[in-house]
């Protein structure tokens, strides 16, 4: 059975990862914290990376480890470059050195976000925040020293860990309404629909830059309209501005307007296609 490394286990990704392949590779599962089953990594030491590869000579590299807390990011940029551009050069080092593939999950935020038109994976780049600009970072370093490896790009990520669609049903249940931002569109994507991607592309030679996210797109507020629609609530969702919510949260990080992504490289050069956002959350919601 092929071994497989996969970083940042215990997050969404990486424990919808371990249930969609699981049973077909040896899963080599680390995080920062030893526990059960589970390796102590520190992707941010060039060395211990090196070292787990060479002894596991894995097929392939899922690094689903990222700092995502992005107001945070904005006090403590070296965390975010170590984490974000330093891990991932580190493992695109050891992938190239074992000869191994490499998948790295990216971000939406690594575009301006003021777009009028779902982003390629050909158009340019141009992070706002600390999270972006060294999310970024990491692409242009898995790029510089991979051999082979698949990038892909998601954004509102939610799964089986801390996300907005928990935070959104928590506060409903002690709240008759909250204020939801109705500006800022994007594409909600399960971390179900992604770790399918991952799986497609694995066994494959269509290396590079992947946009990978469910189709559609819509507002967080209208994301939070179906995620109470869905869920039997009846808080009411109050859709502000962004500058609303700035007025609120002044230490909010600066977010993407725009962040549609178009998952064109899978549509040019593969059959596979992501799950509708409607389908998706719906599919969530029921298995809760």
């Amino acid at each position: 059975m092929k071994k497989i490394i996969v970083t940042g286990c215990n997050g969404q990704l990486g424990r919808q990862v371990n249930k969609e392949i699981g049973d077909e590779f040896e899963l080599i599962n680390t995080d920062v914290c030893e526990g059960d089953g589970i390796r102590s990594l520190d992707i941010t030491n060039v060395d211990s990376v090196i070292a787990l590869a060479r002894e596991v000579k894995p097929y392939a590299i899922i690094n689903c480890a990222a700092y995502t807390a992005v107001d945070a990011q904005e006090k403590d940029w070296d965390l975010s470059y170590k984490i974000n551009a330093i891990g991932p050069r580190n493992l695109a080092i050891a992938a190239t050195e074992t000869d191994a593939k490499l998948v790295h999950i990216s971000t939406d935020y690594v575009f301006a976000g003021n777009g009028t038109k779902p982003y390629t994976e050909f158009d340019q780049v141009g992070p706002v925040s600390a999270y972006g600009t060294t999310k970024l970072a990491g692409e242009k370093f898995v790029e510089q020293f991979a051999k082979h490896f698949f990038t892909i790009r998601t954004a509102w990520l939610y799964g089986d860990g801390k996300n907005f669609v928990k935070t959104m049903l928590r506060l409903s249940e002690n709240h008759d309404e909250v204020s939801v931002v109705d500006d800022q569109v994007g594409s909600p994507t399960s971390t179900v629909e992604l770790a399918k991607a991952i799986h497609y592309l694995l066994p494959t030679d269509n290396y590079g830059l992947f946009h990978g996210t469910c189709e559609g797109s819509c507002s967080w507020a209208d994301f939070t309209d179906e995620i109470f629609r869905l869920a039997g609530k009846d808080t009411k969702v109050n859709h502000v501005s962004t500058r609303k919510y700035m007025e609120m949260n002044p230490n909010s990080a600066p977010r993407p307007a725009y962040s549609i992504l178009e998952n064109y490289m899978f549509k040019l050069t593969s059959d596979f296609m992501f799950a509708d956002w409607h389908d998706a959350i719906a599919e969530y919601i029921k298995n809760m």
